[in-house]
């Protein structure tokens, strides 16, 4: 039996709480544990930009120009402006380990700006999408966002285009460079 097809809104409160998890256990963590908690920090923290990345790059290649045609072109404005601060922080978050002074500041900074913006997602955006979209094109959407996850860079990359043509050509060239990236290093296989 074939599985039932999620509609995007499923989708994307899933990767939500996906990231939850583990913001929640990143919480748990600290350095006290030695060099085997802040290598369990610093991986949880690759797998939470793993996400991130993937998750913003599908909402940015397909949700918000939908949102924009059918909401609210500042809604979908304020949603990429809220992704792009949180890319830099991950950027800057990507060059520290555990242990540096920075580290637990901007990880804190990276916290904040996802609960916002899940919040703002989850109380707003959502359930103008359950109003302005029939379920059909809602479950297209989630197609299309799982599709654009598969092929999505795995590493902030805050100069990268986020609108076509700019985001359609170079996202999947991108995203395969860093899963070789990802395969070579192990970055995010929680070792």
């Amino acid at each position: 039996m074939a599985e039932q097809q999620r509609d995007v809104i499923e989708v994307l409160t899933h990767d939500h709480r996906e990231v939850e998890r583990m913001f929640a256990e990143l919480e748990g963590l600290d350095d006290s544990g030695g060099e085997t908690a802040r290598a369990r920090r610093k991986d949880l923290v690759d797998q939470v930009t793993i996400e991130l990345i993937r998750h913003s790059v599908a909402e940015e290649a397909e949700v918000y120009p939908a949102v924009k045609k059918k909401v609210s072109e500042p809604e979908a404005e304020r949603a990429k402006h809220e992704h792009a601060e949180a890319e830099e922080t991950m950027k800057r978050l990507e060059r520290l380990v555990p242990g540096d002074p920075e580290f637990d500041t901007e990880l804190a900074l990276l916290m904040r700006e996802v609960r916002a913006h899940v919040a703002e997602e989850e109380g707003e955006i959502f359930p103008h999408l359950r109003t302005v979209f029939s379920p059909e094109e809602l479950i297209d959407l989630g197609r299309k966002v799982e599709a654009v996850k598969k092929i999505a860079p795995t590493r902030p990359h805050p100069s990268a285009p986020d609108e076509p043509p700019g985001d359609k050509i170079l996202g999947p060239v991108t995203g395969l460079l860093d899963r070789l990236r990802d395969a070579v290093s192990r970055r995010g296989t929680e070792r």
